[in-house]
């Protein structure tokens, strides 16, 4: 980018000029006519990953297409600050016309040690709040205070499979609160109970490789395996069971 932008450095604008050495990705977020133009031919990032960045990037491309969430790639996208790593995101909806952006973040994993802590993973965003309500007065019925499943998972394809469970569910109608914090099984039964959901599922490394999950039900403690597939096969037994086991 910088021996790219470096022979147009004069034509550019005053705060890309500055940031030609600092920080020349920012200078691809400009709205200076000029320098967007200048840019619009600049060498794309994606052509540029490391091999580590790369399997990154892959990773967060198959859980977005497993989910069947629709994402673009755009290259040219950028935050306005310096610490983030790896993936930056925008959410938009359809529904809030010419400012579409809901939602803007990305993967920060250097932060904390910058700021004299330990290496710590991280990932954050900042949301319009106003864009937001707006969306919310769109939707006609309130979030259920109590879950019906309380999905535990733990492993890196366990987790992977729970996503899709989760939102499977969600999509069926269930209200599904997902632990994706990786700690203990124990620990997230804990933290299932306290969220009085009426059943659990498990996922771990074992039921991933097999396509299965162990349903609990909290009050009884019954517990079976099911088969991945046979889950959303049986919804409407599900659901009477779910219903039994609230009035229980």
């Amino acid at each position: 980018m910088i021996n790219y932008l470096t022979p147009y450095k004069a034509e550019l604008d005053p705060d890309s000029q500055e940031r030609l050495t600092r920080n020349p990705l920012r200078i691809l977020d400009s709205k200076d006519k000029r320098t967007q133009e200048i840019t619009l031919n600049a060498p794309s990032i994606l052509d540029h990953l490391g091999e580590t960045s790369r399997r990154h990037f892959e990773v967060v491309q198959q859980l977005l297409t497993d989910l069947e969430i629709p994402y673009q790639l755009n290259p040219r996208l950028v935050r306005g600050l310096d610490y983030y790593t790896h993936t930056a995101f925008e959410i938009q909806s359809e529904d809030l016309g010419a400012q579409a952006t809901v939602c803007g973040g990305g993967r920060y994993d250097g932060l904390t040690s910058q700021l004299g802590g330990p290496e710590t993973p991280a990932v954050g965003w900042a949301i319009g709040m106003e864009r937001l309500i707006l969306l919310l007065q769109q939707l006609q019925a309130a979030p259920q205070a109590i879950p019906d499943f309380y999905l535990i998972s733990k492993g890196e394809k366990a987790e992977a499979q729970s996503l899709i469970l989760a939102q499977k569910l969600r999509q069926a109608g269930f209200s599904v609160e997902l632990d994706l914090s990786g700690s203990a099984f124990g620990k997230q039964f804990k933290r299932a109970d306290r969220s009085k959901a009426i059943a659990c599922l498990v996922l771990g490394e074992a039921e991933a490789e097999a396509q299965t999950v162990k349903l609990k039900w909290m009050a009884s403690k019954e517990e079976n395996t099911l088969n991945q597939g046979e889950l959303f096969s049986k919804l409407g037994e599900l659901r009477e069971q779910l219903n039994r086991h609230k009035l229980s």
